[in-house]
């Protein structure tokens, strides 16, 4: 019996072991391939004709200045793009198999949807907005919970929530921030004790509007139209906000008041918006007025404003820069829409469905172009082609774009919301530390900033580079040393892993060398030398 304990004890882990190995050979020859992805087309989703009618705005772009548009990405490249603008990480091997046995006609359009229905969208685009509405600042944890924010917000985005109710949750409702989270839009700009009414008047038109009236805060904008009277009324708005024991209310005996400069005596202040005041309800509690008015069917700058930063989201890039700073739509009849109209009134007319949007510029032409241009490579018309969106623009991936990318990259398996939650962990804590040494972007997260030599030298010879590339026999390279076949599927796999793509041939040519006639720990080396310049190529942290 005694020796029965024995081997039983030995036996288990190798089984176990071999079947981790099992499941690595399988990923690798894609017999995960043979399950079809399911269709999910949206029901509500006629994305056809917009497509159709944005695609024919930049021909005709193209068209006037005499511009070729560059030609279609290869399916590989879009798959990496959609899957860094989704879910902020490069596919990992499993969906790239997945993908590759997808023989639908339109397999992108098919892989949008797929993406915009995992968990890993939501969770996503909640971080991304949530440096919109509540800041990159850390706020006071007791009165501000940002976990309880990011959360409730996924859940509105994977619910599909229009974003007009959304938008009118956070500026009007009450209770307590961790009952109800949407209140953290108010709490995020408690300062010592007190409601910062200034920066939650200029948050809200930036975040929801698109513009900069908080400018005008102190006097009157000098470039633009908005007055200091104006940014006052807008301020009032918030005038009865009050934090209490019971969380967010609104306080019927408060008032905005400010220091009137000619007197230097205190005056109350009416609220007011800036323009339309029409649109306003003239009953009920003033937030709620409020809310009607930034999200008014009629009110053009809230949906320009959500299009503008969907862009800037899914290209690297607004439409128009900066993202919070929009020119007044025009107002005219017989003005022509721009696209930002044109998405805008899409948009509208599909209930605010953020979803729906974002598969409609996924499916556009210059969303899907690659980022290569002839013109480009001999320095010729880059303006033209960069100001005309002839060929899709190279930005640098965002700091937990990097990490998410480098600690997909170093499974095979997809790390999402199935994932055990030690490995959801510890990616979690992984991104933060990551982000934090790397340098947050804040809330100007789409203004273009240049990579960094510190920021170089930490994809290289930081703690996560070394741990991402080592090979293990729970790494990807540990895996993909052990189980591919041959050198080619080796090598094969090491880009697809890394780069979601196939060596070029004088790529393959090069590094098939280093793995001739290699095994055993010799073999592991080399892969582990494979990854580390993979990773640390300039092709792995910019999108294109």
């Amino acid at each position: 019996m005694k020796k029965r304990g024995i081997l039983a004890t030995a036996i288990g882990p190798l089984l176990v072991v071999i079947g981790i190995f099992s499941l690595v050979a399988s990923a690798a020859r894609s017999p995960i391939a043979r399950q079809r992805p399911e269709a999910t087309p949206r029901a509500d989703r006629d994305a056809g004709s917009i497509v159709d009618r944005v695609d024919r705005m930049f021909s005709d772009r193209w068209h006037a200045l005499d511009l070729k548009p560059a030609a279609p990405a290869a399916d590989l490249t879009l798959l990496r793009r959609l899957s860094l603008v989704l879910h902020g990480t490069t596919p990992s091997l499993e969906e790239i198999r997945l993908f590759e046995s997808d023989e639908a006609p339109d397999r992108i359009g098919r892989w949008t949807e797929r993406m915009l229905a995992d968990r890993r969208f939501a969770d996503y685009l909640a971080r991304r907005f949530a440096r919109v509405f509540v800041g990159a600042e850390e706020g006071q944890f007791v009165v501000f919970r940002r976990d309880r924010f990011w959360a409730w917000l996924g859940d509105q985005l994977h619910a599909n929530r229009p974003y007009d109710a959304i938008v009118r949750e956070m500026i009007s409702e009450r209770g307590l921030w961790t009952d109800q989270p949407e209140v953290n839009f108010v709490a995020s700009v408690l300062s010592e004790g007190n409601i910062d009414l200034n920066k939650l008047a200029g948050r809200t038109v930036r975040a929801f509007l698109g513009q900069r009236i908080d400018c005008a805060q102190c006097h009157d904008h000098p470039f633009a139209k908005w007055k200091q009277g104006q940014f006052e009324g807008l301020a009032a708005c918030y005038g009865q906000l009050n934090i209490s024991a019971v969380g967010v209310e609104d306080n019927k005996k408060e008032s905005y008041t400010v220091q009137d400069r000619m007197t230097l005596k205190d005056r109350d202040v009416v609220p007011s918006v800036p323009f339309h005041p029409e649109w306003m309800p003239d009953e009920g509690r003033t937030r709620v007025r409020l809310a009607t008015w930034v999200t008014h069917a009629e009110n053009r700058r809230f949906e320009r404003a959500i299009v503008n930063r969907v862009w800037g989201l899914m290209f690297g890039k607004p439409w128009v820069a900066p993202v919070d700073d929009l020119p007044d739509p025009i107002e005219t009849a017989d003005a022509p829409p721009d696209l930002l109209d044109i998405l805008g009134a899409d948009f509208r007319a599909k209930g605010c469905d953020l979803k729906s949007l974002i598969a409609t510029i996924a499916a556009t032409r210059v969303f899907r172009a690659s980022s290569q241009h002839p013109a480009l490579e001999s320095n010729q018309n880059v303006d033209a082609i960069e100001q005309s969106w002839a060929a899709f623009p190279l930005t640098r991936l965002r700091p937990e774009q990097v990490i998410g990318s480098m600690v997909q990259s170093s499974s095979l398996k997809t790390i999402d919301q199935n994932t055990h939650w030690t490995g959801r962990a510890i990616r979690f804590f992984r991104e933060l530390d990551f982000v934090k040494q790397y340098g947050d972007l804040g809330d100007e997260e789409l203004t273009e900033r240049a990579g960094t030599i510190p920021q170089a030298l930490l994809r290289m010879n930081s703690e996560f580079a070394s741990e991402w590339t080592k090979s293990s026999v729970f790494s990807a390279a540990g895996r993909i040393a052990t189980i591919a076949p041959d050198d080619d599927t080796c090598l094969d796999l090491c880009f697809l892993v890394c780069l979601t793509r196939y060596p070029a041939p004088e790529e393959r040519a090069v590094l098939l060398r280093h793995l001739e006639r290699t095994t055993g720990d010799d073999r592991s080396h080399v892969v582990e030398d494979i990854f580390w310049p993979l990773f640390n190529s300039p092709e792995f942290c910019w999108e294109h």
